[in-house]
C-alpha cells in the first residue's frame, strides 16, 4: 500500500475532528480546566472513546445496509408508534441539536470578533447571520470552511504546544483522567465534554460520508482522526488551567500569549471566529442534510438543496443562533449550555444505533452487531444515560424545591435508572435481531 492510500481515510475522515473542535469544544474544555484543574479530564477520555464507537457504527451501518443514518432510521421504522418515536427523536437530538450548536457557534465567532475589532456585537451578529446564510443559500460553503477549518487546525495546534510547554505532571494527568471525580458545580461542565465531543449531527455526517467506502478505510481514518482531536480537546483543558482568575475568552488570550508571543493572542481571536463561523454553516447544513434522509424518501425535488422543504430548514436553525446572538445573553454560559443539551440528547441517537445494527432486516446477516460491538455501544449508551440522569436528578430536586443531594448520593438512583434503560434497548435489539430470519428490507 502507498503512502497515498494509507493517509487518505485518514485525511478524509478529519471531517469529523474539523467539526467538533469550535468554539463550543474551546470554551467547555478551557472552562473544565479553569474550574477544576485536571480533575475532568477522565470525561474527555470516555468521550473520545465514545465518539470513536458510535461513529464506527453509524459508518458501518452505511456501508453495510447501503443507507445513510437518517435512511436508515426511516427504513428501519417504517410505521406506528415506534416510527413515530424516531422520528421524533431524531428531530429532538439533531435538529434541535443542532439549534442549540448555532447558538453557541453565532456566539463564539461574536466573541472572536469582539477580541480583535471593537464592533457592537449587534451589528457582528447580523453580519455573520447574513454571511453563513449567503454561503448556505448559493452553495459555496465549501472553499470556505476548507480556508476556516485550516485556521481552526493552527489554533489546535497552538494548544497542543502550549500544553506542551506547560509539561503537567504525568501523575497529575494520570489521576485526572483514569480517576472519575465530579467537583462542586461540575456537573454541567461533564455533560458539555461529552456532548461537544460526541455531537449527534456528525453521527448522521459520518454515515452520509461512509456511503461507498470500505470498512477498513471507516476503521483507519476514525481510528486516527478521533483520537487526535480528543488530544487537541484535553491540550485546551491543560491550557485553560493556567487561567489566572475568572474564565473568560480575554483570560485564555493571555495564556496562549504568555507562552507563545505577543501574536498568539490576536491569532486566537481570529481562530475563535473562525471556529464559529465555520460552525455556524456547519450546523444548519447539518440540519438540512438529516431532515432530508429522513424525510425525502421519493420526493425527489422536493427536498433539493433549492427546494423550500431544505432552505427552511438550515434557515430555522441559522435564525436561532441569529437570535441568541442579538439576545445579549452571556457567550460562555450559552455555550456551556448548549453543549449539555446535546450531552443529555445524545443517548437517544446511540439507542438507535444499537437497534438499527441488530435489525437483521435492515443489515443482512453479515451486517448485524457482534457481540463485541453490542457491549461497546451498551456501555457506552449506559454511561451517557448515566450522566444526563445523575444531572436531571440533581436539577428535579432544586426544581421541586428540595435541598440538591451530594452527586454520590445521586449516582445509585442514576445507575439503577440507566441500567432499567440500557436493558430496555437491549430486548429491543434483541427482538428486531430474532425476527425477519431470511428476511431484508429492500
Amino acid at each position: 500500500m502507498s503512502l497515498r492510500q494509507r493517509y487518505l481515510p485518514i485525511l478524509f475522515w478529519s471531517v469529523i475532528t474539523a467539526a467538533f473542535i469550535g468554539p463550543g469544544t474551546v470554551t467547555t474544555c478551557a472552562a473544565a480546566g479553569a474550574r477544576h484543574a485536571y480533575a475532568l479530564l477522565w470525561s474527555l477520555v470516555f468521550s473520545t472513546v465514545a465518539c470513536l464507537v458510535l461513529q464506527e457504527a453509524a459508518g458501518r451501518l452505511a456501508i453495510v445496509s447501503g443507507r445513510d443514518l437518517g435512511r436508515a432510521i426511516g427504513t428501519g421504522f417504517r410505521r406506528g408508534a415506534p416510527r413515530f418515536l424516531a422520528i421524533f427523536l431524531v428531530i429532538g437530538g439533531v435538529v434541535v441539536g443542532c439549534a442549540a450548536y448555532e447558538a453557541g457557534n453565532i456566539l463564539g465567532a461574536v466573541a472572536g470578533v469582539a477580541l480583535g475589532v471593537p464592533v457592537p456585537p449587534a451589528l457582528a451578529t447580523l453580519a455573520i447571520g447574513a454571511a453563513a446564510g449567503l454561503l448556505l443559500w448559493f452553495g459555496s460553503t465549501a472553499a470556505v470552511a476548507s480556508l476556516m477549518g485550516g485556521v481552526v487546525a493552527l489554533m489546535g495546534t497552538a494548544f497542543l504546544l502550549v500544553a506542551l510547554r506547560i509539561a503537567p505532571a504525568p501523575s497529575d494527568l494520570l489521576a485526572g483522567a483514569l480517576i472519575p471525580s465530579w467537583p462542586d458545580g461540575s456537573g454541567v461542565l461533564i455533560l458539555g465534554l461529552v456532548g461537544t465531543t460526541v455531537v449527534p449531527y456528525n453521527l448522521f455526517l459520518g454515515s452520509a460520508l461512509a456511503r461507498g467506502r470500505t470498512l477498513a478505510d471507516l476503521r483507519t481514518g476514525l481510528g486516527v482522526a478521533i483520537p487526535l482531536g480528543g488530544i487537541i480537546s484535553m491540550a485546551i483543558l491543560v491550557v485553560g488551567s493556567t487561567v489566572d482568575g475568572p474564565f473568560d475568552f480575554a483570560a485564555l488570550g493571555v495564556a496562549l500569549a504568555a507562552r507563545l508571543g505577543g501574536w498568539a493572542g490576536p491569532f486566537f481571536a481570529f481562530g475563535l471566529f473562525a471556529a464559529g463561523f465555520t460552525s455556524a454553516i456547519t450546523a444548519p447544513l447539518a440540519a438540512a442534510l438529516t431532515a432530508r434522509s429522513l424525510f425525502a424518501g421519493g420526493a425527489g425535488g422536493e427536498w433539493s438543496e433549492s427546494s423550500w422543504r431544505y432552505r427552511s430548514t438550515w434557515g430555522a436553525v441559522l435564525a436561532s443562533g441569529v437570535a441568541f446572538g442579538l439576545s445579549g445573553v452571556k457567550p460562555i454560559p450559552a455555550i456551556l449550555v448548549a453543549q449539555a443539551m446535546n450531552g443529555v440528547l445524545l443517548p437517544f441517537v446511540g439507542g438507535l444505533l444499537l437497534l438499527l445494527l441488530n435489525d437483521r432486516r435492515l443489515v443482512g446477516e453479515g451486517g448485524l452487531n457482534g457481540a463485541t460491538a453490542n457491549t461497546l455501544i451498551g456501555s457506552v449508551l449506559g454511561v451517557t444515560v448515566l450522566l444526563g440522569l445523575w444531572r436531571g436528578l440533581g436539577a428535579a430536586a432544586a426544581a421541586l424545591g428540595f435541598a440538591v443531594p451530594e452527586p454520590s448520593a445521586l449516582l445509585p438512583p442514576a445507575t439503577v435508572l440507566a441500567s432499567a434503560c440500557v436493558v430496555t434497548v437491549g430486548v429491543a435489539a434483541r427482538r428486531r435481531r430474532m425476527a425477519g430470519r431470511g428476511d431484508t428490507v429492500g
